[in-house]
């Protein structure tokens, strides 16, 4: 007669295995590893380590005069991914035309290096002087304003700074002038860009306050001809009105990338605003950004604005929503990140139609037009992610959010990884540090996503292009 083996204590039948960690913890053991008690004076603490730890990889970056410094691209780069001709022919041209930059070798004879700026004025050399059958200055129609694209979600760890830093830095390649905003008060984005940014007054903050002492200003005219008293304007209000959009936007280590950066104490704003709300009830709070870029002429000074925003639906998120011409959601090709973005949409829908609604009954009573806010386009962008994995989950997002999903899915690769580890881009990573194919692998996946965001701009640029026309006409 046959037996069954007899189980072990762990209940498997394979022999003694360990006991799960969390069995026989002792109560002084736990006491011991536990240590004192933390108070408020702990944060503090704790932050100034976090900021000396920060400090360390930061720094590898800087050069001599301690700021960020873009690298230098190799021939192969160029002709490659950035100026589109031959290899021989940019060199023919290079040597026929010697008052071009030429670049510079690391060794006699080796490969010659070029920097961003370099390259953009030779784009535009051979815009004038190369072949008409090759675009090599990128479409930006005459007349238009600069494109809004706003990277939102209000789950964090989407990648939505990356992707919003990413599409930067693959405009600015591509030959744009780009001005990024850092909406989130974490200040990821500007630690990328190696921004500084000492308080709130060289943020959006003061931005924002300035749109609310002009719009409480406007009211008290209207106050002074009823022959009411006005409403107070406060010492933060009267130095807002000294700020403009100029002075809070400062230069980077890319030659076309110009920020507006943030810091902690911007998080501050998300308390002010409503207060500033209830005070003035005329103020529409959510146009405040877009007022200033526009006034200040910032929509003609650059092709295209990156607002990276909170992950939350805030009112500085919301600002950043309410100026974008295009929006670009991340999220993670996951069951719990899918639920959640579909509840942001639905957020998204709560948030704007109720501004809507309460706009518009003022509107009809009084026969102005009524409020609709209106993007070029929205799409959700699957980010970090692993075709092994999450291939049946993401196909299933395609399928019922279609038309709101981008087609390209960006793949999470060695590049990705080590150009986060270091407080960079992956445009920034200088490809000898890789294998040769990872680096092309590791810009396939940003490079795709760049194709697809860039369609939509273009697209976007064309039906206005094509309206205008049709005004003119």
């Amino acid at each position: 007669m046959s037996r069954k083996p007899l189980l072990s204590r762990s209940g498997t039948g394979r022999g003694p295995q360990t006991q799960p960690p969390y069995f026989n913890i002792h109560p002084d053991d736990a006491l011991a590893e536990l240590g004192a008690p933390v108070g408020t004076a702990g944060f503090a603490a704790a932050a100034e380590m976090a900021a000396r730890g920060r400090a360390d990889p930061v720094g590898q970056q800087l050069n001599v005069e301690g700021r960020k410094e873009l690298r230098r691209f190799s021939t192969w780069e160029v002709t490659r991914y950035l100026i589109p001709v031959a290899a021989p022919h940019f060199r023919r041209v290079l040597k026929a035309n010697p008052d071009l930059p030429q670049g510079r070798s690391e060794s006699e004879g080796g490969t010659k290096w070029f920097t961003l700026d370099e390259v953009l004025k030779l784009r535009v050399f051979f815009a004038s002087e190369g072949s008409r059958a090759k675009h090599y200055l990128p479409y930006r129609p005459e007349g238009l304003p600069a494109k809004i694209v706003a990277v939102a979600n209000f789950k964090g760890g989407v990648g939505k700074t990356s992707t919003a830093a990413h599409l930067a830095m693959s405009a600015a390649l591509d030959g744009y002038r780009v001005l990024v905003v850092d909406l989130d008060s974490q200040g990821s984005m500007t630690s990328i860009f190696g921004g500084r940014v000492e308080d709130e007054w060289a943020t959006v903050f003061p931005l924002l306050a300035r749109d609310y002492a002009e719009s409480l200003q406007a009211e008290n005219r209207l106050r002074m001809g009823r022959g009411e008293p006005p409403l107070s304007l406060d010492d933060t209000l009267a130095e807002a009105l000294k700020v403009s959009a100029r002075d809070v936007i400062q230069t980077t280590h890319w030659p076309n990338i110009d920020l507006i950066g943030a810091q902690l104490n911007l998080y501050w704003a998300e308390f002010q605003i409503p207060v500033w709300r209830m005070a003035l009830k005329s103020w529409k709070l959510w146009d405040g950004l877009i007022n200033r870029l526009e006034v200040d002429n910032v929509l003609s000074n650059y092709d295209l604005i990156v607002l990276d925003t909170p992950p939350a639906l805030g009112y500085l998120t919301i600002n950043g929503l309410a100026a974008a011409d295009i929006l670009l959601v991340p999220l993670g090709a996951s069951f719990l990140e899918f639920d959640s973005t579909g509840r942001f949409f639905d957020v998204l829908h709560a948030t704007f139609g109720s501004i809507e609604e309460g706009e518009n009954l003022a509107a009809r009573a009084l026969g102005t037009p009524e409020l609709r806010f209106e993007w070029d386009a929205v799409r959700a962008v699957v980010t970090r992610f692993d075709g092994v994995q999450q291939m049946e989950m993401a196909n299933l997002m395609q399928t019922y959010m279609g038309p709101f999903m981008s087609p390209y899915r960006q793949d999470f690769t060695a590049l990705v990884g080590q150009a986060g580890e270091q407080v960079s881009g992956i445009y920034e990573a200088d490809y000898r540090d890789f294998n040769r194919e990872t680096y092309i692998r590791g810009r396939e996946t940003f490079d795709a996503t760049y194709a697809m965001f860039k369609k939509l701009l273009i697209g976007a640029w064309r039906r206005d292009e094509l309206d205008l026309k049709a005004g003119a006409a």
